[in-house]
């Protein structure tokens, strides 16, 4: 039979899927920025773990856990309160399979102390790599690492739960925490009439016996399924932070009960609710009226994600986009061979390269501040001046991949439309950008002579770099206006340019001059490809970015 000459379904000059790869190995910077930072060993696992997530089976996992968004189940059949959230199976692979790597506890000893090495830097990697593919299920993974820092403050607590987090295996039965071979944790802050300013918080704790009982509502709780939460009320010295489990130690089910399932521009594999407490049993962590000072060290933990998460998300545009670019014709010519494709392509590859450089350096800081007053200072101060940074940064960069893409990059049969949705609430959660600027300010005035030597440092770390005097100098007089707040936004970008290019300078010098040629001495244009780098520069960097 011949085909009929207006048959329209062979599919010609699209690019081919982007997976059944190594999202380790294919991805140099990566690579080097893991080996600068203290674990060039680990180079073998990594790539294993790139290889396998890097698989069609876990995109397809990814793609399924988003079109299949939980469901909340408030009542069984016969009218019992259970307040559980049903899954699709492919979310309880996902996370399965981040536990199994160990990327909810890794950083950790059995006993709750920091692993030490370079367990930070490794654990970053897998979380970067594991963003790429599906983001959404890492919240509980972020809040269960985190919440080991912020259980430290009450041993006994913490002593009884390690073991159950410190294991690899993922359990998403509904039990009580210690019958189960695994557990996770999440996490209950803002109210509706506080937001950010969580000491207006309303939500009060009684005493009850060694415990306490806690009314009262959050207006969001991550994640509902979880095995145990780290909230804050008022008891009655003040603000306090409170374990409180699923069920309550009788092993009844907790009176905490979901009212519903926020329903959100993206993250939508995840689950965040908003929450009532009717006489909830919990457990006091830390000191009453303390609560800010103990949540904050998970949440500083959490905000290190959020930057990785982000950096991951633009390393997957920046990847989908060249490849797409490298097989799709165009005037005759592949997308990756015109001129000013290739501007914007190496323009966006150079901004990843220094975005991984700059958060395993972040990294490195995490393992080595237990023993290091230089590195601790540096962890405090750009925490948050990274995380507005990195984080501010996606969505724009995923909308540019997108338009990489053309039509095909706009519809939800790719990653970039769930990509590009799931991005902005990085810079949103976990502090906003400016708390994250008022949080910079707040570390300079509390620990100035400490602050001042981190900057010291990376004078010294981008010394020669093209725009890093000026720079520096902007960045310190802007700190010493009586009105710093007004331009603290101003002010952090820049200090996190600086960062990101005295990272840069530790893993590829020659990268991190065009960095510094075109983000501190002169301001980058408004959009990617907006800058003059020669024909050699861009082919190195496209090469680097994917080979």
């Amino acid at each position: 039979m011949t085909k009929a000459p207006f048959a329209t379904h062979d599919v010609l000059n699209q690019s081919p899927p982007f997976w059944d790869i190594d999202l380790f190995t294919t991805d140099a910077p990566l690579v080097a920025a893991v080996a600068a930072n203290g674990a060039a060993a680990a180079t073998a696992e990594l790539s294993d773990f790139g290889k396998h997530w890097g698989s069609a089976a876990m995109a397809e996992r990814g793609r399924i856990a988003n079109e299949n968004q939980p469901k909340l189940r408030t009542f069984d059949a016969r009218g019992n309160r259970r307040d559980e959230v049903e899954f699709h199976p492919a979310y309880h692979e996902l996370m399965a399979h981040s536990a199994h790597a160990g990327v909810h506890n890794s950083t950790w000893t059995m006993d709750g102390k920091p692993a030490g090495g370079a367990a930070e830097v490794m654990r970053a990697a897998r979380f970067y790599i594991a963003a790429q593919v599906e983001t959404g299920h890492l919240c509980p993974i972020t809040m269960t690492r985190a919440s080991v820092a912020a259980l430290a403050s009450q041993p006994d607590i913490l002593a009884k739960t390690m073991p159950v987090i410190g294991t690899r295996a993922y359990d998403p039965g509904f039990a009580p925490w210690w019958t189960k071979r695994g557990m996770t944790l999440g996490m209950g802050m803002t109210e509706k009439q506080g937001g950010t300013d969580v000491r207006a918080n309303m939500t009060r704790a009684e005493r009850d016996g060694d415990g306490y009982r806690i009314t009262g509502h959050k207006w969001f709780m991550s994640a509902p399924m979880c095995d145990a939460f780290l909230v804050l009320a008022q008891a009655e010295q003040g603000l306090s932070c409170f374990f409180m489990p699923r069920f309550a130690p009788d092993g009844t089910v907790n009176a905490i009960h979901f009212q519903r399932l926020k329903d959100k521009l993206g993250n939508r594999s995840n689950a965040s609710s908003e929450v009532e407490f009717h006489g909830a049993h919990a457990e006091l962590i830390g000191e009453e009226g303390k609560g800010i000072r103990t949540i904050i060290q998970m949440v500083q933990l959490t905000r290190q994600d959020c930057a990785i998460a982000s950096a991951g998300l633009m390393r997957s545009g920046l990847a989908h986009a060249l490849n797409h670019a490298r097989h799709r014709s165009v005037f005759q010519k592949h997308l990756a061979d015109q001129p000013l494709m290739q501007a914007v392509l190496s323009d966006m590859a150079l901004h990843v390269e220094a975005s991984i450089a700059l958060v395993m350096r972040l990294c490195r800081a995490f393992d080595r501040a237990p023993a290091d007053a230089g590195e601790a200072a540096y962890m405090r101060l750009l925490t948050p001046a990274i995380k507005y940074w990195t984080c501010k940064s996606a969505p724009g960069f995923l909308y540019e991949a997108m338009e990489c893409l053309g039509g095909n990059g706009y519809v939800e049969e790719g990653i970039l439309a769930r990509h590009y949705r799931e991005s902005p609430v990085n810079a949103i959660w976990e502090g906003s950008g400016n708390v994250m600027c008022l949080d910079v300010l707040r570390a300079l005035g509390r620990e100035a002579d400490a602050a001042l030597a981190v900057l010291r440092t990376l004078v010294d770390e981008t010394r020669g770099l093209p725009g890093a005097a000026e720079a520096v100098a902007l960045i310190g007089q802007s700190f010493r206006r009586p009105d710093s707040e007004r331009i603290a936004r101003l002010a952090v970008e820049k200090l996190a340019l600086l960062a990101a290019a005295a990272a840069l300078n530790q893993v590829t010098p020659k990268n991190a001059e065009l960095f510094a040629v075109t983000r501190l001495a002169e301001r980058h244009a408004g959009m990617y490809g907006a800058v003059d780098l020669s024909d050699a520069d861009q082919r190195a960097l496209l090469a680097r970015a994917l080979p």
